[in-house]
Parts: structure tokens; sequence; C-alpha cells
């Protein structure tokens, strides 16, 4: 028998946060999830192309609802735990739970970002779901590009919650890496950091030749609220103390419409937001990595006699 689908894992791992208020490893919450649904052995060892074991990949697409239906979060890295939400629709669905309400979580927020680049949970949009196709109706082809971007969605949005996390030093260390990656610097040690008191507003530097006369500065800001003009007026302030000509200001969150505007004005000033940078990441796989599907097509050239 397989491993249920993740849909099936949502009310076990809903009732079982539901008695850890205060929050669970997510390890616990695979296996609650797993024993409630009476899952063998060989279920448990089951994995997915990736390695990951299958359980344990639904009871993550499982939470992931969750946390788009805005009932869980994670409260940390691999730690999960009810919202104020989450125990107030407990309460108003006993157990168990409808089929209908376990499809509502399964798909209704699915299409959802988590949150906005400032970090505000997004509410959910009016969905005229009469217009949606029938799943079985949409090719398989239309079915992978979905499924791939919404699990490149679900990446982007586990990146930020991740770098909202890490210390402002090793988000500086993050920052340098993705440049390197996107081909600044003949090496990774051409990168520096500075970031510290006494700065000058300058996290990072990058020498882009072998004796360091053609340089970009760096600013690095793991912040939660948008970035305003006086703040890239500051870095471009300290740019010019620098003597520099060229600037990236990369921040987890946004930009104000003042600060984009003045970041227009001056030259040799680039700006990359939260959903930029975690995008970058994904494409350069920093801090995350890629599988290969193979998709078979036929080849019909090998059938041609001529």
């Amino acid at each position: 028998m397989s491993v249920p689908t993740y849909d099936q894992f949502i009310e076990p791992i809903l009732r079982f946060l539901a008695n850890h208020p205060d929050g669970v490893a997510a390890g616990a919450a695979h296996n609650a999830a797993a024993d409630r649904l009476g899952l063998t052995d060989a279920q448990r060892q089951e994995v997915i192309g990736s390695g990951q074991a299958t359980y344990k990949n639904r009871a993550g697409w499982a939470h992931d609802r969750l946390k788009r239906a805005g009932l869980s979060e994670s409260a940390r890295r691999g730690y999960w735990r009810l919202t104020a939400a989450g125990f107030e629709f407990l309460q108003n669905h006993p157990a168990p739970l409808s089929v209908s309400e376990i499809e509502r979580l399964a798909t209704i927020n699915k299409d959802i970002r988590l949150r906005d680049l400032n970090g505000d949970s997004v509410e959910s949009d009016t969905v005229d779901w009469s217009v949606l196709q029938d799943l079985a109706t949409i090719s398989p082809d239309d079915r992978l590009e979905q499924a791939l971007a919404e699990l490149r969605e679900s990446t982007a949005s586990e990146l930020l919650e991740n770098l909202h996390r890490v210390s402002p030093g090793r988000f500086e260390v993050i920052v340098l890496d993705v440049l390197h990656r996107l081909g600044y610097g003949a090496s990774r040690h051409d990168l520096h950091r500075v970031g510290g008191s006494g700065d000058a507003g300058i996290d990072g530097v990058i020498s882009l030749d072998k004796l360091g006369l053609e340089k970009v500065y760096v600013q690095a800001k793991r912040w939660n609220s948008s970035v305003g003009r006086p703040d890239l007026q500051a870095f471009y302030g300290a740019l010019a103390g620098q003597k520099a000509k060229r600037g990236v200001f990369i921040t987890t969150a946004g930009f104000t419409a003042q600060a984009l505007e003045f970041g227009r004005s001056v030259e040799g000033v680039v700006l990359v937001d939260g959903l930029r940078l975690v995008n970058l990441m994904m494409d350069h796989e920093v801090g995350v990595s890629s599988r290969t599907l193979k998709v078979p097509k036929l080849d019909s050239d090998y059938f041609d006699e001529d």
C-alpha cells in the first residue's frame, strides 16, 4: 500500500500541534502523523526521488498548506507550532474534519504567497473558483509546470523565513556567496565581509580584479521593514566616502517608492529586494539544491526510415 497523499496528513498534524501549544520539532510531527495514519514500516521506508522519506515529504506539504491558511507557522528552523488562528479553527471544527474542509485547506491557498516583502502576512484574494479548470482536463506538461512553479514558490518562502532567522553577520556572508555565484570576483576570496561597528555603511567589498583597482561595495540588511530613501542616501554617501563608483544594496524586505526613485536617480547603485534575492539564490543554488527529473519524450526522428 502506498503512502497516503499529503492532504490526509493535514488533520493529524493539526491535532498533534494542538497538543503542543509551545511548538514541536518537525520530525516529531512527521512521526506523530505517521502513527496516527497507521503507516507500516514499509511505508515509512518509501522514499521520493531526492531520497527523502515519502511520508516526511507529504507531512511537510501538509504543514505548508496549514501555514498558507494562517493556521500554523515555523517558529524557527525545523520547529512548527499553531497560530492563534489555528487554535480558533480547531475550536470551531471538532474532529474529524469533513472531507470538504480538508480539501479546502489542501487547495484553496496553494497559489497565495505566504508573506510579502516586509514579512507581513498576505490576505487571501477573492478567487473565482468556478473558472478553474478540472485537473483532469489539464495536460501533463501543464501540470508539471504548475508543480514546478509551486515548488519554487514554496522554496522561496522557506528561504525568506530562514534568511530572517540568521544573524546579521551570517546574512552578510550569504549575500557575498550569492554575488560570487553571479560571477563577481575571480574567487570567493575576492569578496570580503566588512560589517560591524564602524563599517561606515559598508558590509562587504568585492574586488573585480586581482589588484583590487575595481571594487563593488555591498550593503546587506536583514530587515522586516522596507528600506527608505534615507537609508539609500546614507549608503550612497558611504560610497562617495570610499570614492566608489559601484554599490549593491540588498535586503530581505522591500524598498519604499521614494527609495526606488532615489535609486533610479543615481548611477552605479543596484537594489535587490527579498523576492529578487531568493530567486537569485534558487537560480544559482545558494542554500538550495536541485534534483534532475527525467521526463520521457518521443524521438520521432529515430523512427524515420528515410
